[in-house]
């Protein structure tokens, strides 16, 4: 007799993943995601880790900075801004004083409120380096917190004093007095803060800081303020008619500068209560 198991050897017992089986069947189709359901799946996880990452930071008294930068780097984009912030009150220093000047000689609102901005952008850049000045506190949310609260109190007071300068000399129908120191002042004040505007945006968001970006809005509409000078006075030489602008101008700087104030204090204050019991860095 034939031997059948010689001929027909029986094949080694396989073990089978149930799983496996599942997924090489009909099953497959429906448990594998289509590629356009994955992406979007991807994407959504990536969202929610990024949310869960920067809530935990800040629960822990942080800001989003400690999680991207190494600690060398955090330490030389403070010391950057420490230098920004130096350069900065010496600068518009000179330039407040030499506004003021102006506004004082050529009855302009526009550069007084222009010198006021100066000068708030001096107490802004002196903030910003108490807020730097701990190397241990680079990361803090409440040394942060409570510099963005000293700025929206600095805004709302320069705010009432440009408001209360423009609208004095609307009432009046004090009429500016245009010259080409009026010129040169304007076209250095607008240059030299849109420059250090955006040097303050470019750290401020790199250290994920609302102070230095707060400081950096403020150098802008100094800017603005800067070269706004400079337009309503050649308005003026050109239709004299038309000198209600400069006074309006610095209306609508200090109703800025207002707005803004306001809503730092609505967002931070809430924020300085949540992280007081995180001192240690301070």
């Amino acid at each position: 007799m034939t031997d059948l198991s010689a001929s027909s050897p029986v094949p080694d017992p396989t073990v089978v993943d149930p799983s496996s089986a599942v997924r090489n069947g009909r099953c497959a189709a429906a448990l594998e995601p289509s590629p356009a359901r994955r992406d979007g799946d991807v994407c959504a996880t990536e969202q929610d880790q990024e949310m869960k990452i920067t809530d935990s930071v800040e629960g822990q008294g942080l800001l989003e900075s400690s999680m991207r930068l190494k600690p060398h780097e955090a330490q030389s984009y403070r010391k950057k801004a420490l230098w920004v912030s130096w350069i900065s009150i010496v600068v518009t220093l000179i330039l407040a004083v030499a506004a003021f000047t102006v506004s004082f000689m050529r009855h302009s609102a526009s550069a007084f409120g222009f010198a006021f901005d100066a000068t708030l952008d001096v107490l802004s850049s002196i903030i910003v380096l108490w807020r730097y000045s701990n190397a241990a506190a680079v990361h803090s949310a409440h040394r942060e917190y409570i510099a963005c609260v000293i700025l929206g109190v600095v805004f709302l007071l320069s705010s009432m004093c440009i408001l209360g300068k423009a609208i004095h000399d609307l009432a009046t129908k004090l009429l500016p007095e245009v010259d080409d120191f009026l010129f040169s002042v304007s076209i250095v004040s607008g240059l030299t803060c849109v420059v250090l505007a955006v040097v303050k945006f470019m750290l401020g968001r790199v250290l994920t800081s609302r102070a230095l970006i707060t400081d950096g809005f403020n150098s802008m509409v100094g800017g603005i303020m800067g070269f706004s000078i400079l337009i309503s006075a050649e308005v003026f030489r050109q239709h004299p008619d038309v000198w209600f602008l400069d006074g309006t101008i610095g209306v609508l700087i200090g109703l800025i500068i207002l707005a803004y104030g306001i809503k730092l204090l609505i967002d931070m204050i809430p924020r300085v209560r949540q992280t007081r019991n995180y001192e240690r860095f301070e």
